[in-house]
């Protein structure tokens, strides 16, 4: 590739060195092993596969088949589901196709406001799930930032929801996915949790799962999960026939058989009892840097966290979102800028940040190098204006990572 292109080989050598040279604590992102990234280069790609294994609409299909019954069977074995769909290209489209298979456009959806944490596919309004379904939301409490149950209840019974959705993509504290399968019983909806965040943390054990109240159960296979960028559907068997139909064909032509084959392989890897292990570090470690920020003064939503993720609200601190997000960007630190709830700020500069540890466990680090990552954060906040402190900051990184190699 040097020698055919000389400029995506550079990005891809310079990407290889951001990784292995700083911190990546976004909480939606993380390393998969070499045998996940080399499954996703691999003859897989080639191949065009519409339908389902045994049932498909082009020839030569025998070895694919093999490796989606594989990734079919093993993410039965480590979420205990009915049935899975591992042929969504994605999160957001694995919720659309759920939508798809079980309301009507028109049909009357709830989730999580976005500024609470909620996701964008969970019915915000520049979102299709916004524009095709008549959304409604639910948010956190105004003092705690935590779901209160009783209110959900009142908003369903109400408003009559069609899906119910669980799950968020910015709230650092376990789900009750029991509570919210009683709420959608009482209202006649179908409960959809929506766990592309903590999967990962579901089969290690360190998350309640949604199995088996959940009726129908969407993910994605990389960050906790640790696979390949991709979406997965799983539900109970009822609604098996349906969710199929909506993704092919109702959505989606030929699956991405390379990632397929890929998820297979992550799957595996998730089964192994160290990846157990690996989930219980990731807790571990978002609490030790929890405690390490609020020692340092910052002041986290909900006061801490109890699944891989810290929201932190820099009102204290004077700094916005976006100021401490390029500050941590130059000292080699990568998080992301982030609402808080109730935020009064707009989302392009809000008022937070989101961190997560996923990434940083996979690297090998732990409880220890929490609290030092702690204080790096809290010196680059503080000096977010001082690019000689910032460049101090980022030799510290820099010594910290050289012991944690990633590829």
């Amino acid at each position: 590739m040097e020698e055919t292109d000389l400029e995506v080989f550079k990005a891809d050598e310079n990407e290889t060195r951001r990784i292995n040279e700083g911190l990546e604590l976004i909480p939606s992102e993380n390393f998969p092993s070499r045998s996940v990234l080399r499954v996703l280069g691999s003859v897989f790609n080639n191949k065009y596969a519409e339908g389902y294994p045994g049932k498909r609409y082009y020839g030569g299909n025998q070895f694919v088949d093999q490796v989606e019954v594989l990734a079919i069977e093993r993410a039965k074995k480590l979420f205990g589901c009915e049935h899975a769909n591992v042929q969504p290209l994605s999160g957001s489209p694995a919720n659309q196709a759920v939508y798809f298979a079980l309301m009507n456009y028109g049909d009357k959806l709830m989730g999580m406001d976005l500024a609470h944490g909620g996701h964008l596919s969970h019915g915000h309004r520049v979102n299709f799930s916004g524009q095709a379904y008549r959304a409604v939301h639910y948010g956190v409490d105004p003092k705690t930032h935590l779901i209160d149950y009783d209110e959900v209840r009142k908003i369903a019974k109400k408003e009559k929801p069609k899906i119910i959705v669980s799950g968020a993509t910015a709230y650092p504290r376990e789900f009750d996915f029991k509570a919210f399968q009683e709420i959608a019983e009482e209202v006649g909806a179908v409960s959809l949790a929506d766990i592309a965040h903590i999967a990962g943390l579901i089969v290690g054990g360190v998350h309640q799962s949604p199995f088996p109240f959940t009726d129908v159960v969407t993910t994605t296979t990389h960050k906790t999960l640790r696979g390949p960028r991709g979406g997965m559907i799983m539900c109970k068997a009822k609604y098996a026939e349906a969710i199929d139909r909506a993704v092919f064909p109702g959505l989606q032509g030929g699956p991405h058989e390379h990632v397929i084959a890929a998820k297979a392989v992550a799957f595996l890897e998730a089964l192994k009892p160290e990846f157990r292990d690996y989930a219980r570090q990731i807790v571990k470690n978002a609490k030790a840097l929890a405690d390490s920020l609020l020692d340092h003064g910052f002041n986290l939503v909900t006061g801490g966290t109890d699944n891989h993720m810290i929201i932190v609200d820099l009102r204290n601190k004077n700094v916005t979102g976006k100021e401490a997000e390029k500050a941590l960007d130059r000292a080699g630190i990568t998080v992301n800028r982030n609402m808080i709830p109730f935020d009064t700020r707009k989302p392009f500069d809000p008022s937070g940040i989101r961190i997560g540890t996923p990434a940083i466990t996979t690297r090998g680090m732990k409880e220890g190098e929490m609290k030092e990552i702690g204080e790096m954060i809290s010196k680059a906040v503080d000096d977010h204006k001082k690019d000689s402190q910032l460049e101090r900051i980022r030799e510290g990184v820099l010594e910290l990572c050289r012991n944690f190699p990633v590829y």
